[in-house]
């Protein structure tokens, strides 16, 4: 495991590059400030160890710049709540208060280490990549269509119902894409207000309205070069779709309040599960631009209509899980696995995930039974 430790007091990084150095399992860099490190980071390393109170740039403020790219503890003889809930928010694995004993600080590597095993292990018996948990016939045909489609940039309608992993394929599709080292940005149009859609998509400049202090880009200056994901694009308001329709048509877009034109250059993947052809008849989405994000349609299937991958999802969230609570390693029953296969979850893999979780926390013994499930109700 190659883990980078940032620290800016000298002593203290001394003594963690000492007191790591009998541990050979690990390959231990140390930096004296997180600009350092941010120069030297690369997919090679597996952990990040920082401080959070260094001068020039703080440890939030470097977990910020991180991006979510690498899995990171933080230690700090500082510590505040708001400190502590920002940084887990910030998906920061661990929080050690100093002064703190090396063994608390190993046993947090190893925790991580164990969960990155596991991740890896699900990413080795995957028939395609660590972004498919499972892998059946209906799902294949799925997959070889988004292989295909990944290396043009024509747009792409994600359809199915809630909970089958439409957001999963749209990070398929642009982590296997010539844009795949530029941003992929998501946003869902049902969680935005609807007066705040257009100046979330495409920006504003500084007085554009009352509480416009500043300038901020959109969304799509923010995904330049990249994938923009419209999550639930059949929920974007009526008025807000033509413009749409024009930044792709013309790939220019222009802020609030501004009278300039900015080009962009962006692969759009969108995605519903509403019925969007009734929604056109009615007259809530317009045909043009469904025509336009339609280039190339995938239809993906329900998790009932995939019975294959029910017990190899169940079977890995179970050992994630274990691993992430510290557990033994807890199996399926035999009544528990006919029970999974025969239910016809209507959340879908989102449904299946939560249930297995659950049932992991709770089972007694090594073997999850069909009462553990919390399912005998719900068999349709």
């Amino acid at each position: 495991m190659k883990i980078a430790i940032v620290e800016d007091d000298i002593n203290m990084r001394k003594s963690l590059e000492i007191a790591m150095s009998d541990y050979k399992e690990f390959e231990i860099l140390t930096f004296k400030n997180p600009i350092d490190a941010l120069k030297k980071l690369d997919d090679s390393f597996d952990l990040i160890i920082t401080d959070i109170n260094m001068p020039k740039m703080d440890g939030i403020e470097f977990v910020k710049e991180l991006d979510g790219k690498f899995e990171v503890i933080i230690m700090t003889g500082n510590a505040t709540l708001t400190r502590a809930i920002e940084s887990i928010q910030l998906g920061v694995k661990d929080f050690l208060l100093k002064p703190f004993d090396v063994d608390d600080l190993i046993s947090a590597i190893r925790r991580e280490d164990k969960v990155q095993k596991v991740q890896k292990s699900v990413v080795k018996n995957s028939k395609k990549t660590d972004r498919f948990l499972g892998t059946s016939e209906a799902l294949t045909k799925v997959i070889n269509i988004a292989d295909k489609a990944c290396k043009t940039d024509a747009s792409i309608l994600l359809l199915g119902q809630s909970g089958v992993g439409k957001e999963v394929f749209a990070s398929y599709i642009h982590k296997n894409s010539p844009r795949a080292k530029k941003p992929f940005i998501a946003i869902n149009m049902a969680a935005i207000p609807e007066n705040l859609i257009e100046s979330e998509l495409f920006g504003f400049e500084k007085g554009a309205f009352t509480d416009a202090s500043e300038a901020k880009a959109g969304q799509f200056e923010l995904a330049n070069g990249g994938t923009l994901f419209l999550d639930e694009i059949a929920e974007m308001p009526y008025g807000v779709q033509a413009k749409l329709l024009r930044a792709l048509q013309e790939k220019e877009i222009r802020r609030l309040g501004s009278s300039k034109n900015i080009k962009i250059d962006i692969r759009v993947v969108s995605a519903t599960n509403a019925n969007i052809l009734e929604k056109i008849k009615n007259g809530e989405f317009r045909e043009d631009l469904y025509y336009r994000l339609n280039t190339i349609p995938l239809v993906i299937p329900p998790l009932k209509d995939r019975k294959d991958e029910i017990l190899q999802i169940a079977n890995a969230m179970s050992e994630i899980n274990c691993k992430k609570y510290g557990f033994d390693l807890k199996t399926f029953s035999d009544e528990a696995k006919e029970q999974l296969l025969s239910y016809s979850w209507p959340g879908n893999i989102r449904e299946l995930i939560s249930v297995v979780e659950r049932a992991v926390i709770l089972s007694e013994n090594q073997e999850i039974t069909v009462e553990e499930l919390f399912l005998q109700n719900k068999i349709q």
